[in-house]
């Protein structure tokens, strides 16, 4: 089986569009076939930028006072 170590992966969110991330595959040696892939957008890129705006939108909800009706409510 061939499995890619490193490149870039493209995703496409609801809310802020086309992202791209960076990602590299690592194998974990507590079990065989484990394996640990780590993402991360490009420091400086629309990318990054686009990450940061949705990662403030959820700092911002979670800042919120929240009643049990809402839809977001955290337990």
């Amino acid at each position: 089986m061939l499995l890619h170590r490193s490149g870039t992966k493209r995703f496409h969110h609801p809310v802020i569009g086309d992202v791209s991330f960076a990602y590299e595959v690592m194998e974990l040696s507590a079990d065989t076939g484990l394996t640990l892939t780590a993402y991360s957008p490009e420091p400086g890129s629309s990318s990054h930028d686009s990450v940061a705006l949705l990662a403030s939108w959820a700092a911002t909800l979670d800042e919120r006072p929240q009643d049990a009706s809402s839809p977001h409510r955290r337990p």
